[in-house]
């Protein structure tokens, strides 16, 4: 079930996250390629609450090498009205976007973007997700304006 959306000029975002639900290890199910993560597999994000309101972030991923790359930053919500639009930052002092459009009801499955087309991955609480269910997200997807066709499931 899709959340309801709050309209922003370029993308729609969940209108209700809670962080704490949100919380916990994601496994990247499939994503837009870039350079931060080029040749990772088993990617998996984790997303701890702090006792500020902060999240701490560890991305973790194995290389074709079989060596484990491992990142932390921090994330934050920078306007409380608008929950599902966080700020990321891994180094200091570049902050990006990361922007919830979908989640399921039960905090099992996401599609995460930014305002631009230049990033988007789709989320599972599992290693694995259901086609139908990927599919879903997909046309999610598409209907926010990405390019789907860029996506690349990632191996869990």
């Amino acid at each position: 079930m899709l959340m309801a959306c709050m309209q922003d000029s370029k993308k729609d975002t969940v209108k209700n996250l809670d962080i704490k639900r949100y919380a916990g290890v994601w496994y990247e199910f499939a994503r837009f390629p870039h350079r931060f993560e080029r040749d990772l597999q088993k990617v998996t994000a984790t997303y701890t609450v702090l006792e500020n309101g902060n999240i701490k972030v560890t991305n973790r991923g194995q290389n074709g090498k079989g060596k484990w790359k491992e990142v932390n930053g921090k994330a934050f919500v920078p306007d409380k009205l608008q929950p599902g639009k966080l700020k990321v930052q891994f180094f200091w002092p570049f902050r990006a976007p990361y922007w919830v459009h979908r989640i399921d009801e039960n905090y099992r499955y996401a599609l995460v973007g930014g305002p631009g087309n230049d990033y988007l991955w789709v989320l599972s609480r599992e290693k694995i997700m259901p086609e139908d269910i990927y599919t879903d997200y997909l046309k999610t997807g598409r209907e926010l304006g990405y390019d789907i066709t860029r996506l690349e499931r990632v191996q869990q």
